[in-house]
């Protein structure tokens, strides 16, 4: 394509970004050229950029275009793309959501249908390479984004609001992997640990696949507020309830004494994983997906899971099937869920380093860049 597009591009732990323009790639057969219309500052994205995940220890290459949980619309078509991952007719224009990660295809998970955990998964940073080579566009922090050939795109359906849309393809998928992982079954308890973007779409897929009571544990009241709104029946504050001990005891009572069925950890932190593990029911799952950085750690006692019949899941990235059925969750559900309520404080990428340091200060609910041309 003839133009450019502009990146905010990473270049290290403790420098700000900078805006850097790049000729528009012509996209490979097979491959979409993407037009970013929206980006939010997921909690993965901060942990990067505090140095928590640290990008060099990892061996990337700077600089970097960071950012994933995001949707656009299409802006040029590969030779022989004519329809998305679901079958549907695919044209410029149309709006998209894509799986943030692209796996190798050839490990042994890879070829197990275990894509998710592809031993190449950290590609989705920057799609592993510097933003100065072709074809530049490599993460959702810029105007455009190249998917490369054989990724999991899907169109949107009509009338969905951008930050639903964008959302889905993180947080919300990554529930309803989770929840499958698991096996939620209807009829269950659900505790539900973090009410912040994941935890508030889970609130949401607990009550939709029939869970028998949701509770939602966080330190913030507007969260445990919002989760409310989103299906939860019974919610826990961090700050009226500061003891560890008395938190399991409050969620154990909000369960009829009897605890998760499954618990769900959404906050990123090793004392959530040791406080949860206690508000499992006798035979609970616990589903950990928020601690993705190495480095902490709890004392843990296993005899807590084997005589319980207990069990833990570790979760990270989803199959195709999860991002297809988000949307599909999106659409039914757009008038059942306050889905505006959601809104995140919007920022031109031009702002994105105060958009990081309001997200990491909590100076605002979630921050999302808005790309020039994306919806108001």
């Amino acid at each position: 394509m003839s133009g450019t597009g502009t990146a905010a591009v990473f270049t290290g732990t403790g420098h700000p970004f900078e805006l850097r323009d790049y000729p528009l790639p012509d996209p490979e057969p097979g491959a979409v050229l993407v037009r970013v219309r929206l980006a939010n500052v997921c909690g993965s994205d901060l942990h990067m950029w505090r140095g928590e995940v640290s990008l060099e220890r990892l061996g990337l290459e700077f600089p970097l275009v960071l950012g994933h949980e995001a949707m656009g619309e299409v802006a040029a078509l590969g030779e022989g793309v004519t329809a998305d991952a679901a079958g549907a007719p695919l044209a410029i224009g149309d709006r998209v959501a894509w799986r943030y990660f692209s796996p190798c295809g050839d490990c042994r998970s890879c070829r197990a249908g275990v894509t998710r955990a592809c031993r190449e998964t950290h590609r989705f940073i920057s799609q592993g390479q510097s933003s100065d080579r072709p074809p530049h566009f490599v993460g959702a922090y810029a105007t455009h984004l190249c998917l490369r050939p054989g990724h999991a795109v899907f169109r949107v359906p009509e009338g969905l609001p951008d930050e639903a849309v964008a959302a889905a393809n993180c947080a919300l998928a990554e529930v309803i992997q989770g929840f499958a992982t698991v096996r939620l079954r209807e009829g269950e308890t659900v505790v539900i640990q973090g009410a912040g973007g994941l935890g508030i779409n889970a609130c949401a897929v607990a009550r939709s696949m029939g869970a028998a009571r949701v509770v939602a544990v966080d330190g913030i009241p507007a969260r445990l507020a919002l989760a409310r709104r989103f299906g939860a029946d019974a919610t826990v504050d961090l700050s009226e309830v500061p003891d560890p001990r008395a938190r399991v005891k409050a969620v154990k009572e909000a369960t009829e004494g009897w605890g998760g069925d499954v618990v769900a950890e959404f906050v990123g932190h090793a004392s959530a994983v040791q406080e949860g593990i206690q508000m499992l029911a006798q035979g609970g799952r616990y589903l950990a997906c928020g601690c993705i950085h190495t480095g902490t750690s709890f004392e843990f006692d296993p005899a807590y899971l084997t005589l319980m019949n207990r069990s833990v899941h570790g979760l990270a990235y989803y199959e195709p099937w999860a991002l297809r059925d988000a949307l599909r969750f999106l659409d039914a559900h757009r008038d059942r869920y306050p889905w505006g309520s959601l809104l995140a404080a919007r920022y031109p990428l031009a702002d994105i380093n105060d958009a990081f340091e309001d997200a990491n200060a909590r100076r605002v609910h979630r921050a999302a860049l808005q790309m020039p041309g994306g919806a108001e």
